[in-house]
């Protein structure tokens, strides 16, 4: 009896949605590796990836768990399957897209033996890939691995090689190109790929902070010394390799298509069957090439510019990281001792004491006593009543240094000094308009001396005035005299930047208005004078010519009205 085996693929069941039905059947293979049963289904994947080109039924299975079992584990998980179990567990492996039926044809004497026959299953390509990268991933998640620093040499030398070849007469040997081309990429993505896996193992150790004396040491040194040669060891060789790069990419496309032309390999399947995928070896497209200028210079692609920057980024993060458990150290030398260990042996006996218990270790732990927080003082210029409970009034931010590590101290980078420069130019510059409107105020005031009754001060004018008056008036002193009630003496103010005086003395009967933008102010019995602080005093002639020609009279008893601005004059 001869049949052909013709099933269906894992995910029939489906609808094809396009390329997010597609992506989903991608990741269902990893589905396995987080099943409850994770160890029996990696052991039967290990058995179907330890042979090439596997073809196997369920009976072939089982003595391949027996033989492949841990010796020092004879009941683990792959030995205590039986034929029902591992059927079952093969029907899911394929639904999820680990492995397929097996379609080769099939040749039997019986029914029985068919039936027994086309159970049968081979591994797929994604499962394969999935079930190495999990035992890789297994076998040194954990470990540090070594940069091949010795590689970035070799891909320097094969770079300056293949811009010597396209640059010769005549071109490259294609079969030579080849070679070159295809050592080139193996030891580019060998080393970096030893680079990604170090730096992320670099990134797992500094992100601790509970490293003891001799751990720090010993990464501080790893840090110092083999880091810094790995970076200065990058940053000489990336110039010279984005040189080479330069002189190869004007006869890249053409190099490609010679090398295509003359071993097209398996390659020529995408063009006999347009939809078969193929992934060509790495440096046969031009995306890889992409992909490998990309790596050295920062074209403009990458948010976070090249992979040389983002090293030296990295670097720069580690030494950071470095310092900051060298701080915490130093802290923990000082007396300054994280409180980590206390803190863990608290949260132990909270999980050990009785709900009652736990409440009075709260409250003897934390200082929780009454309405009290953790002991952060409230803000001075805010106000609560003595009424307002503490659950139900402002609350009190807590810093985070203080909440997290029970210390005040900061922590990571300082901060910037601030700059204020454009903030000082601006009250310069604010300061400078100050000074001038009042220096223009005191000129208008100068200008007008003598003649008050025939302009109308401006505004800043005005509040000069009345600042200089309200000063001089202050400062005089009252003398009585026997016919005329009092006199004032030496009423003046004076304004030393502005370089003005105001001189106020009795005057009897004598009426004047003083006229501004902001409205009118009467002042009585007071005579005022205005002058430069560098000009001679007065004489006593001149004095009297000022009385006679000014009238600025104000208040005796009192000062008679201030009128509102724009309210005209009001007299009081």
């Amino acid at each position: 009896m001869e049949g052909d085996e013709l099933c269906g693929g894992p995910n029939d069941e489906r609808p094809d949605r396009g390329r997010g039905t597609e992506v989903w059947q991608r990741l269902s293979a990893y589905a396995y590796l987080s099943a409850p049963e994770r160890l029996e289904y990696v052991a039967v994947m290990r058995v179907f990836c330890g042979t090439l080109l596997a073809d196997l039924a369920v009976p072939d299975v089982l003595a391949k768990l027996a033989q492949t079992g841990d010796p020092g584990d004879p009941g683990g998980p792959g030995a205590a399957l039986d034929a029902e179990t591992l059927t079952t567990r093969l029907e899911q492996l394929v639904r999820w897209g680990n492995l397929l039926r097996s379609t080769h044809t099939v040749r039997a004497a019986s029914i029985v033996e068919y039936q027994r026959s086309r159970s049968r299953y081979q591994l797929s390509k994604l499962g394969e890939r999935v079930q190495r990268d999990a035992d890789e991933v297994l076998a040194g998640a954990d470990a540090a691995r070594e940069v091949s620093s010795e590689l970035l040499t070799l891909v320097d030398r094969g770079l300056h090689e293949i811009a010597a070849m396209v640059g010769a007469p005549g071109g490259a040997d294609p079969q030579q190109a080849l070679e070159r081309i295809s050592t080139l990429f193996v030891q580019f993505a060998e080393f970096a790929e030893s680079v990604r896996d170090f730096y992320a193992y670099l990134g797992q150790v500094l992100a601790r902070y509970d490293l003891d004396g001799s751990e720090y040491q010993g990464f501080k040194d790893l840090l110092l010394d083999y880091v810094e040669a790995i970076t200065e060891d990058i940053s000489f060789r990336a110039p010279r390799i984005a040189t080479h790069l330069d002189a190869i990419w004007p006869y890249l496309p053409a190099l490609l298509a010679r090398i295509d032309a003359h071993a097209a390999g398996i390659g020529a399947l995408a063009d006999g069957l347009p939809e078969t995928r193929v992934q060509r070896s790495r440096g046969r497209d031009l995306t890889d090439w992409e992909g490998l200028r990309d790596w050295f210079t920062d074209t403009g692609g990458h948010e976070h510019g090249s992979q040389v920057d983002q090293l030296r980024d990295a670097t720069l993060r580690a030494l950071q990281s470095l310092l900051a458990n060298a701080k915490r150290m130093l802290r923990s030398a000082s007396g300054e001792m994280s409180r980590r260990k206390d803190l863990l042996r608290l949260a132990a006996w909270f999980d050990e004491a009785e709900p009652e218990e736990a409440h009075d270790m709260a409250v003897a732990a934390f200082g929780l006593y009454g309405a009290r927080h953790l002991g952060v003082a409230p803000d001075p210029d805010r106000s609560v009543p003595a009424y307002v409970s503490w659950w139900t009034g402002p609350v009190v931010d807590v810093p985070v240094a203080l909440r997290e590590r029970g210390s005040r101290a900061p922590r990571g980078r300082a901060a910037s000094v601030e700059d204020h420069s454009e903030q000082k130019r601006r009250l310069m510059e604010q300061a400078r308009q100050q000074a001038e409107a009042r220096q223009a105020a005191a000129d208008e005031l100068l200008s007008a001396s003598g003649r008050f009754d025939q302009v109308r001060l401006g505004a800043p004018a005005m509040r000069l005035l009345l600042e200089l008056l309200t000063t001089a008036l202050g400062n005089a002193q009252l003398r009585k005299d026997a016919s005329r009630d009092f006199l004032l003496d030496g009423a003046q103010s004076s304004d030393e930047d502005l370089g003005v005086r105001l001189t106020a003395w009795r005057t009897f009967g004598r009426h004047a208005v003083l006229r501004s933008v902001d409205g009118d102010l009467t002042v009585d019995d007071l005579t005022l004078t205005i002058e430069r602080l560098a000009s001679e005093r007065l004489t006593s002639e001149r004095l009297a010519e000022s009385l006679a020609v000014e009238s600025l009279d104000v208040g005796g008893p009192a000062v008679r009205g201030a009128s509102m601005p724009g309210s005209g004059e009001a007299r009081a």
